[in-house]
């Protein structure tokens, strides 16, 4: 390994987090740790995370283009083709000079694959071989969306997955929104919204030691958005962490219990808690289980298969398979029936999934109301509660879909009901 070409260490560590993602089945931030474990300087952690994110927008078109020059198609879990993805997207992608990109990965294979990936890499580059813009999505996620949402919105998620997206900060009540977006030299998509260009360290902006604001997508702050001033009412955030929506609930006069099963994910509330000088009861517990007295509202953003958020993790695109949006819609069906139940009479439910599947939110919605219409009722959302650019659908649900909101950077895809119950 010690005569390995400067920069090999790097392309192993994202051959790992692709192994890792896609063999395995993890969430790439899961699996940095593991996986970059020999890298000692952050540069090369970030460039190995910056290889298998660009792969994974990537992915189908990279594999196309293998194809095309290789006699018969490699196996998609084939140490070689794993290799040639990483080689591909640096030269085609990352700006890599073709030399290093294909230097420092024929290291990580042996005899007969090393030959190949060489001979496939040499043969595209002299073809002057190029990826299309903007890139194709996973064939069943395309033929899934087609479906659903239609040709447009497809068109629409490949142009949101082409670039990393923007990020989106949500300010304490009361500041002056316009200050901020100039302070932090960003756009306002809505009162108390600030949106800065992707790549800034953000613990590094202005306000963050202050605790004056919080990441979250303008997608992800629509639920709470939906909830009038707390004005000291008790609120019950399920599945909290890692506690944007309890940010806001707590920031808007609510007397908050924020449950969430995952101790890192309640460890890292706690620390926005604290940063933002904001109180809530924070409870480690199972969300179907908990129990408590009845509370005047409760924010149900429910497990899911999260392919709303591909833009930033296009890896969803592969681990969100029909088992898995199946076993999510069981479980999701459970939870909003537990949630309804700690409502108090004439108290609000509000129910949200970052997920693009209609089996995940129009279905479990219209799955709830069925059986329960005798308490509860659909509280139709209406554009006034929305900012600009986001419409309910005709029955009065938010459904937010690749290319809402595309001219000013797009949005988290997100399904948003809210519902009453009877008093």
């Amino acid at each position: 390994m010690t005569d390995d070409p400067t920069g090999t260490p790097t392309r192993r560590a994202a051959l790992k987090l692709l192994d890792a993602v896609l063999r395995r089945g993890l969430p790439l931030e899961a699996a940095m740790d593991a996986a970059c474990g020999e890298l000692d300087r952050g540069d090369d952690r970030a460039f190995a995370h910056a290889i298998a994110a660009e792969t994974l927008r990537r992915l189908p078109d990279l594999d196309a283009l293998i194809d095309t020059a290789t006699e018969r198609p490699l196996p998609h879990d084939a140490k070689a083709r794993f290799a040639l993805r990483i080689a591909l997207v640096q030269a085609l992608a990352l700006n890599t000079p073709h030399h290093a990109a294909i230097t420092t990965v024929l290291p990580l294979l042996d005899g007969g694959p090393r030959k190949l990936v060489h001979g496939v890499f040499g043969t595209l580059m002299k073809q002057s071989a190029t990826l299309p813009d903007p890139p194709r999505l996973p064939e069943t996620v395309e033929k899934r969306w087609t479906a659903s949402w239609g040709k447009d919105a497809v068109e629409a998620a490949r142009r949101s997955i082409a670039a990393p997206p923007p990020v989106d900060l949500t300010l304490k009540p009361g500041l002056d929104t316009a200050l901020w977006a100039t302070r932090l030299d960003g756009i306002s998509l809505a009162p108390g919204h600030v949106r800065i260009p992707a790549g800034r360290r953000i613990v590094d902006l202005d306000g963050y030691d202050e605790g004056v604001w919080w990441v979250q997508d303008i997608a992800a702050s629509l639920p709470a958005r939906l909830l009038a001033s707390g004005e000291g009412r008790r609120a019950l955030d399920l599945c909290a962490a890692p506690g944007g929506k309890t940010m806001q609930l707590a920031a808007n006069g609510w007397a908050v219990t924020a449950v969430d099963l995952s101790e890192p994910r309640i460890e890292r509330l706690r620390e926005n808690l604290e940063r933002t000088v904001l109180t809530a009861d924070v409870v480690v517990h199972d969300a179907e289980s908990f129990t408590a007295p009845a509370f005047d509202a409760v924010l149900l953003d429910a497990p899911c298969s999260a392919t709303g958020i591909f833009r930033r993790h296009a890896e969803v695109l592969y681990r969100a398979t029909p088992r898995v949006i199946s076993d999510m819609h069981v479980l999701q069906s459970r939870l909003i029936d537990h949630a309804a139940s700690l409502v108090a009479p004439g108290g609000t439910l509000i129910y949200a999934v970052c997920s693009l599947e209609a089996d995940e939110g129009e279905q479990i919605a219209k799955g709830f109301v069925a059986r329960h219409n005798a308490d509860w009722a659909l509280d139709p959302i209406v554009a006034e509660d929305l900012p600009a650019g986001f419409a309910p659908d005709k029955v009065g649900r938010l459904r937010v879909r690749p290319g809402s909101v595309a001219e000013q950077g797009g949005a988290d895809g997100f399904f948003i009901a809210r519902f009453r119950r009877r008093s």
